[in-house]
């Protein structure tokens, strides 16, 4: 069903077509998940049946049958021809776990003291044997081949030839632009197509999309606040939207930007196999399957009824060991009460109750309800630890299938790309996340500016200083597909020739201290992406000349770069005397 490209990559699905009709498209939604991932379809011409994928792999097997599941583990193991993914990992052996995280190595500051604490007995070290984008690809490719063979024993073989596939992935609202662009580049790898077919939407806004949906419409009013919780197996996310507009579709704004922290459901399971092995390590008839049986069941099935009641029990299989009376063994099983299990919930409840109330303080509003969602967010422990801990006057809300929220929402943004009409939320606007601009130069101003950075400029015949010019500034609100446009000059001298390739660099300034957006390129502030784009194609002639103030020619070529903002993605644009081109190679720093 795929074939590989000269430069190793997956090229896209034999079902794409060149010249398919634009309104018949299959559309895939793709929820690349830290521990788990989920899958969705559509038709476009059948919009109203949206169809999650609940079937996978299984030991050996690489068809469909063997595990029925909402989502699959993100899991590689390389064997000595190809890999296995998923439920096809056994439970035992090492095994390359949360791999996405390292696509964006700025983000190390949400590792939070759980995680450190607390870390994989299986997983490989980051890096170990396979270099990251290889792993993302490869697993992806596993996804989309996967969604690909389901999609034959549903459909029609004719249909299937005809019809173009499409995917929508979907990322971290924090992620950096070059972890954005990064998820991109392994997408297109694995075969998810290029360009506009390919689209890039951020995991909170999709799971809003979908569980704002499914609130009571009645029940919602222009300026109520939510605060979105994605609880899931790695990470804890959480943004907050205010609601604008009812009509024509319920439309909200960004209340406060995203903030999130390893501290997920796998971090329970972490602590109790530490809670499992001080407490019966030294044991006659100890080894590796003691505790591989006994995180199985806490994982399966103690973690996910746990309800807080202290005089619930669970029984534990510890198979191997020796009967102590003691410890409370018996027969190969232990009995742990609600209190213990409350004290391994009780960090990471700990972590996530901390990053919720940072999200309503963030927000300088009212908040209405937490809106809870996520594998971790199914928790009747967690909603009612919640509840108590920020009162009756804001509601929890947990809305069903919520493990698989963000990808129904991904496949209900991309149907609504396709059909406008069936648009039921729109995202009027986010929060910018830092400072973006470029440096500019202008005429210097003693009274302003530094005397040192000063320069004299043969063209102006005047001193010139560069500074920093931002076109959009931290947390301000940048709306869906607008446009931002970075306006620039380039005087050359006639005598050297035409300019033949522009290379702009676009700066951000996180502004941690929010002090404001510095004057001058100093130490915060970062090199983003340059843009790189060829200007040969512009022919000599309609460049135009001017004498500067030294009596020589100059080539005076004014260009704007255009930087459209989407939900998890950034599309950059050359625009010279008004024609738009699109061949804009951005170098993410």
């Amino acid at each position: 069903m795929s074939r590989r490209t000269r430069d190793g990559s997956v090229a896209p699905s034999v079902f794409s077509m060149e010249n398919e009709p634009s309104d018949r498209t299959i559309l895939v939604a793709v929820d690349f998940g830290t521990t788990y991932s989920g899958l969705a379809w559509a038709q476009t011409r059948r919009p109203d049946h949206q169809t999650t994928i609940a079937s996978w792999p299984y030991a050996n097997s690489r068809g469909l049958e063997g595990r029925t599941s909402d989502k699959v583990p993100t899991e590689l193991r390389y064997k000595d021809q190809g890999y296995e993914w998923g439920f096809q990992i056994d439970d035992e052996g090492p095994r390359h776990q949360w791999f996405k995280l390292e696509l964006d190595p700025s983000q190390s500051n949400v590792i939070s003291d759980i995680a450190r604490q607390f870390p994989a007995r299986n997983a490989l070290p980051p890096g170990y044997n396979a270099d990251v984008k290889k792993l993302v690809t490869d697993y992806l490719t596993a996804l989309r081949e996967h969604a690909e063979r389901f999609l034959q024993l549903k459909l029609p073989q004719a249909a299937l030839r005809s019809t173009a596939i499409e995917y929508i992935i979907t990322a971290p609202a924090v992620w950096s632009d070059a972890a954005q662009a990064k998820t991109r580049e392994c997408a297109e790898r694995a075969g998810m197509g290029r360009g506009d077919r390919l689209q890039i939407i951020s995991e909170p806004e999709a799971a809003a999309i979908y569980t704002l949906d499914a609130l009571d419409p009645h029940n919602v009013k222009i300026g109520d606040t939510f605060v979105l919780c994605d609880a899931g197996g790695g990470t804890v996310d959480l943004i907050s939207y205010t609601v604008s507009a009812l009509k024509p579709m319920l439309s909200v704004d960004e209340a406060a930007s995203g903030t999130g922290s390893l501290c997920g459901s796998t971090y329970l399971n972490r602590i109790f196999e530490q809670y499992v092995i001080a407490r019966f390590g030294e044991n006659d008839g100890w080894d590796d399957e003691v505790i591989e049986d006994a995180s199985k069941r806490f994982e399966e099935l103690t973690k996910r009824r746990f309800t807080g009641n202290p005089d619930e029990t669970f029984s534990i299989p510890v198979p191997g060991l020796m009967d102590n009376a003691k410890q409370g063994v018996q027969r190969g099983k232990f009995i742990i009460n609600g209190d213990e299990i409350a004290q391994i919930f009780k960090p990471v409840l700990k972590e996530i109750i901390k990053l919720v109330r940072g999200q309503i303080a963030a927000t300088s509003r009212d908040v209405k309800a937490v809106l809870l969602v996520g594998g971790f967010g199914e928790s009747v422990y967690l909603r009612e630890s919640l509840r108590r801990a920020l009162g009756s006057d804001i509601e929890i809300l947990v809305p069903a299938n919520s493990w698989t929220a963000v990808v129904r929402g991904a496949l209900m943004k991309g149907l609504a790309r396709t059909n406008p009409s069936l648009n039921q939320l729109q995202v009027h606007s986010r929060r910018a996340r830092k400072h973006y601009g470029s440096e500019w130069s202008i005429a210097y101003d003693s009274n302003i500016h530094s005397r040192s950075r000063r320069r004299w400029s043969n063209y102006h015949g005047s001193y010139r200083i560069t500074v920093m010019h931002w076109y959009i500034k931290k947390g301000e609100p940048v709306r869906e597909e607008e446009t931002t446009s970075f306006h620039y000059y380039i005087h050359n001298l006639v005598s050297e020739g035409p300019p033949q390739r522009l290379s702009v660099p676009i700066a951000a300034s996180i502004d941690p201290e929010n002090t404001g957006a510095p004057m001058y390129w100093s130490d915060g502030v970062k090199e983003l992406v340059k843009l790189k784009t060829d200007l040969s194609f512009i022919p000599e002639e309609s460049i135009d000349r001017r004498t500067g103030e030294d009596g020589e020619l100059y080539y005076n070529c004014s260009y704007d770069v255009e930087m459209t903002n989407y939900s998890a993605s950034t599309k950059y644009q050359v625009v010279y005397k008004g024609v738009r081109y699109n061949s804009v190679e951005a170098e993410y720093i």
